[in-house]
């Protein structure tokens, strides 16, 4: 990749995306291993013709564990070519994590996206001045996790400096591709992103395909192989680790397509078992779904009923007080109870009572009797007078 970048060829986004996508799923099965590569940089980047992109170069490699009293024997700060040497390694914090080689994989984005390394120190300690420039004055929360006493102290004597943003270095770039970079090129290792999911984001998502992205089954021994300290020892490990390979090598093809076949197997299983996990979770969708129609319906039907039983309210009479509880009919009952009855006027007979005179003489009590559904008798309607 190192002629590549250097030749000024054009390059096309989509050539940035496969090559850091290829990267980080070499990155992926190697740290699966429990193995830390230390020294990824385009010189170390394989590529042929047809853009397939291979890891190479694994002679600074050594084992890691969660373990830091088992890292403390091989972690030094004499790793990786300085220009993609993380800024821990820089700061001498000997207890660094798989975190340095995502550093790595952002410097040669940026070289990637810039055809030129992003941080260019002459040396040592203008590496980490050629950092801070662009990443800024670290927080003293940061400092004083990655960095010794005397790298915090230099650190501090340093004039402030403001964080460049990547868009102003790389103003043509992608904006997912600066996004990404952001997060790998991050002062903080705990805080940098991994290579799961670095993999994971959207820059990355016209090749990402968990399937195509293999782990190492087996963690690499690196308490028999990194703690020997005489030739004797070592060259028995080399043997060993040579006859190992060589069973699977000089195996007859029938065995070596059963070993396959095997893994092939294996693959499938875990696509059955990746899309029963999906058939379940968009049950589970559906299921949530059917629930908040039926609560949606419940609702509505409560809402319905509250209508009704107010619609009901509004015609409900107070029988205690014999009152109407509708403002109108209640209006209506009093005007009715204030004028005078037929059978209260002296001259009223019932016996000569006919329609004309006495719907006439009191049109308005007439009406107000229909309405209110009782006639002159106290029955519930007029008995054709």
């Amino acid at each position: 990749m190192h002629q590549i970048i250097r030749s000024g060829q054009p390059l096309t986004d989509s050539h940035y995306q496969s090559f850091i996508y290829q990267i980080l799923c070499g990155l992926k099965y190697i740290h699966s291993a429990n193995v830390l590569h230390r020294d990824l940089k385009p010189g170390n980047l394989l590529v042929n013709a047809d853009c397939e992109l291979k890891i190479c170069d694994f002679g600074l490699a050594r084992g890691f564990s969660e373990n830091i009293e088992q890292n403390s024997g091989f972690m030094t700060e004499y790793v990786a070519t300085r220009w993609y040497r993380a800024p821990e390694i820089m700061l001498s914090f000997t207890n660094y994590t798989k975190a340095i080689d995502i550093w790595s994989v952002g410097c040669i984005l940026a070289e990637l996206l810039g055809g030129k390394p992003l941080f260019r120190g002459k040396d040592y300690v203008d590496q980490l001045n050629q950092i801070l420039l662009i990443l800024g004055t670290p927080k003293e929360s940061t400092l004083t996790k990655i960095g010794s006493i005397r790298a915090q102290n230099y650190v501090r004597s340093l004039p402030l400096m403001r964080k460049i943003d990547y868009s102003e270095i790389f103003p043509n770039a992608n904006p997912l591709a600066l996004d990404l970079l952001e997060k790998m090129l991050t002062l903080d290792p705990y805080q940098r992103i991994n290579v799961e999911d670095a993999l994971n984001h959207p820059y990355l998502a016209v090749w990402h395909d968990p399937q195509d992205e293999p782990e190492c089954q087996m963690k690499f021994d690196f308490k028999s192989f990194e703690t020997v300290d005489d030739i004797d020892s070592m060259k028995t490990l080399i043997i060993d680790e040579v006859k190992s390979f060589r069973e699977f090598v000089r195996k007859p093809i029938h065995e070596q397509q059963q070993i396959q076949l095997q893994q092939q197997l294996q693959q499938q299983h875990h696509q059955q078992q990746h899309q029963h996990q999906q058939q379940q979770q968009q049950q589970q969708q559906q299921q949530q779904q059917q629930q908040q129609q039926q609560q949606q319906q419940q609702q509505q039907q409560q809402q319905q009923q509250q209508q009704q039983q107010q619609q009901q309210q509004q015609y409900d009479l107070d029988y205690p007080t014999s009152v109407n509880t509708n403002p109108q009919l209640n209006e209506n009952t009093q005007y009715y109870q204030s004028i005078p009855k037929p059978q209260e006027l002296d001259d009223f007979n019932f016996h000569g009572l006919n329609d004309n005179v006495d719907r006439v003489d009191n049109s308005n009590l007439f009406k107000l009797e229909e309405e209110l559904g009782f006639g002159l008798d106290g029955a519930s309607m007029f008995n054709n007078l």
